[in-house]
């Protein structure tokens, strides 16, 4: 999962993860509806007939299908075959956010996560049978605690998250992290072999590797800052990620000083680039406002992410692409709103994503998925 124009998510019962903490974005929006143009619930679709979800302007959807009907979804991520979305939501009865499966047609719906603490950043194995996923569970049956929002808007790093390996009945089979720190935002290789994470275990929020089964962990970003969200490209060469690196010695301390409470402020986010191994570290967007949650089209080349750059004092968010070199920016979202958490089946014909269009009541965020016409 990247960036953000902030907020304070004060109606909304739980914080969502850092790599879904831009939904709160799509709360205050739905707060400020006098100035927004949206509507209490939603930013309102003026589709077609045959195709009422998408806008028109959205040339590169066909048949927008909403999947889920209520509640605060994120992150919605295909299996490996394609048949099936993993997805972490704040529903009832659950004050906050556990991890749910459903097919790609939305039906089967059901939960996977133990239903106690708080999860995030799901993720399917290869095989299909077993999952990814990091939680608080261990930590107590509660929801952790929110953060202070006397800081402003700031993201809990909670310590308690650790990532475990499960089945997709629910059964956690191993920890794979151990120890203090945060461990979560957790993806896999198209291969399966390597796991990438972000983790604050040295004392930093830095991005690392470690294999399937949780050895061999290896850091790869260095950088002071919050380095998160990452997600390896198809032909397994690169890792795409959201950071923020504070520069001036003023930004330094703040950040430092928050980072010592638990905290993080995520309103500058942009995009990086790097090798698998680490090597080879580029910045690929210098935008105003915060650009987050990128993931590759097939061909390893482009990416998908979503962004409020056009409108960084607002809390608009579209998706775009762009080039690995950071080339070639081209939206694909009008709705309005928020729509994030991009990422394309593995055949390349669908692209699954969250978005509050069609929402029928405040703070509501749904999965949809639509055909990609290149």
């Amino acid at each position: 999962m990247k960036r953000q124009s902030d907020f304070h998510l004060t109606h909304l019962a739980v914080m969502l993860s850092v790599a879904t903490l831009f939904i709160g974005v799509s709360l205050l929006a739905q707060e400020k509806t006098a100035t927004s143009g949206l509507s209490s619930a939603g930013p309102v679709v003026h589709g077609t007939p045959d195709d009422p979800l998408r806008d028109p302007q959205e040339t590169y959807l066909r048949h927008v299908k909403q999947l889920t009907f209520g509640g605060q979804n994120a992150e919605a991520y295909f299996s490996y075959d394609g048949r099936r979305l993993i997805f972490m939501s704040t529903r009832e009865p659950y004050q906050c956010d556990q991890i749910f499966v459903m097919n790609a047609d939305g039906s089967d719906l059901h939960l996977v996560s133990t239903g106690k603490g708080r999860t995030t950043c799901g993720y399917y194995y290869p095989d299909g049978n077993h999952l990814l996923y990091s939680s608080t569970h261990l930590a107590g049956d509660a929801c952790p605690p929110r953060p202070d929002y006397s800081h402003g808007y700031v993201w809990a790093i909670y310590s308690a998250y650790q990532i475990y390996y499960a089945t997709d009945d629910g059964r956690i089979l191993k920890s794979l992290t151990t120890g203090p720190g945060y461990n979560a935002e957790a993806t896999l290789s198209t291969d399966g072999k390597k796991i990438v994470f972000t983790s604050s275990r040295d004392g930093d929020l830095d991005i690392y590797t470690m294999n399937v089964d949780g050895t061999k962990v290896r850091r790869l970003t260095n950088t002071l800052g919050y380095d998160g969200g990452p997600f390896f490209s198809p032909d397994g060469n690169w890792i795409v990620y959201r950071a923020h690196h504070p520069k001036s010695d003023e930004e330094i301390a703040h950040y430092k000083s928050l980072l010592a409470q638990g905290l993080v402020e995520p309103s500058e986010m942009d995009l990086y680039v790097m090798r698998a191994d680490g090597s080879n570290q580029q910045q690929i967007t210098k935008l105003p406002g915060a650009s987050f949650a990128p993931s590759f089209f097939l061909d390893s080349q482009r990416i998908i992410f979503a962004s409020n750059y056009e409108h960084p004092t607002t809390s608009q968010f579209e998706l775009y692409t762009i080039g690995r070199d950071g080339s070639g920016l081209e939206r694909v979202t009008f709705a309005g709103g928020f729509n994030a958490f991009p990422q394309f089946s593995p055949d390349g014909k669908k692209l699954v994503f969250v978005s509050n269009r069609n929402a029928k009541v405040p703070h509501e965020i749904n999965v949809f998925v639509a055909d990609w016409m290149p």
